[in-house]
């Protein structure tokens, strides 16, 4: 963020708003611990997961440490780093808030078709999206989607545009952990004994399309779902019907599809597909 006035001031017209905020120095990340907090000194509980019970008058323990208190952002622990602070940055959970950080024009495109239009502030790299509601934060839920709102802070970047609407319940599926890759069973159809043995005479020949596979996939900017079921499906009609294919090949192609935000049952769905298409 470009601005023309000092962060301590942003941070004070912020805070008087609602926001709660601290101060980021270079690399955009929060001031470190105070010595008397260092190695959870001052008693606060581990990995900074819940605020306190410190009360440390200086900007320790990151997004905990966010504040609405106009005499606390003035103080002279704070003042300090306001002098060294490149941006501001603010607590999105705390002020009931949810930001949907989008990284990149792939992801943004993603959000346009699967998510409610809200208020959007332009980054450096991408957008975030504004919700109206507060959930578990969570990273890299899909390729350059990261959550950021409980226990969690955001840069602050400006107003941003668009009318801000109420949490949807698919920004809060994200932040669920989907369950392992499910391996489907494999279920080779007998053919004719082959001279020679099998027709690939050597493992490279599987290798190579297993390979090829996984980078048809990950290489995929659009139409995920049909690039996943055309993948499978050509391993298959290739590979399917000689017994050559192990649970090892299936789940690195169905890595590959979660990779790009496939869930595990449309890689189910997507393989088995393949098969009936395939009369296997």
């Amino acid at each position: 963020m470009s601005e023309t006035v000092h962060p301590q001031h942003t941070a004070l017209s912020l805070a008087a708003s609602g926001l709660p905020v601290l101060p980021l120095r270079r690399g955009k990340v929060p001031f470190g611990n105070c010595p008397a907090c260092r190695n959870s000194g001052c008693g606060d509980r581990p990995n900074m997961k819940v605020p306190g019970p410190c009360r440390c008058p200086a900007p320790c323990h990151g997004w905990a440490a966010a504040t609405t208190e106009p005499a606390v952002i003035v103080s002279p622990p704070w003042a300090a780093a306001w002098r060294q602070a490149m941006c501001v940055a603010y607590h999105p959970g705390g002020a009931g808030l949810t930001v949907v950080d989008l990284d990149d024009a792939d992801a943004i495109a993603w959000a346009r078709t699967a998510l409610p239009a809200t208020r959007t502030v332009p980054t450096t790299r991408g957008e975030h999206w504004i919700y109206r509601g507060a959930m578990a934060s969570r990273n890299a839920v899909r390729p350059g989607v990261d959550i950021k709102s409980t226990m969690s802070y955001a840069r602050y970047l400006g107003p941003g545009t668009g009318t801000m609407v109420n949490l949807p319940d698919v920004v809060r599926a994200l932040a669920v952990k989907q369950p392992p890759a499910v391996r489907p069973t494999l279920h080779p159809v007998s053919m004719p004994a082959r001279s020679g043995g099998c027709p690939h005479r050597t493992p490279a020949f599987l290798e190579r399309g297993i390979a090829m596979a996984e980078q048809r996939i990950t290489a995929a900017r659009s139409a995920i779902h049909v690039t996943v079921y055309g993948a499978f499906l050509a391993v298959l009609s290739t590979h399917g019907r000689c017994g050559c294919l192990t649970e090892t090949h299936v789940a690195r192609l169905f890595t590959a599809a979660q990779s790009k935000g496939e869930s595990p049952r449309h890689c189910t769905d997507a393989w088995n597909n393949a098969r009936t298409a395939l009369g296997m």
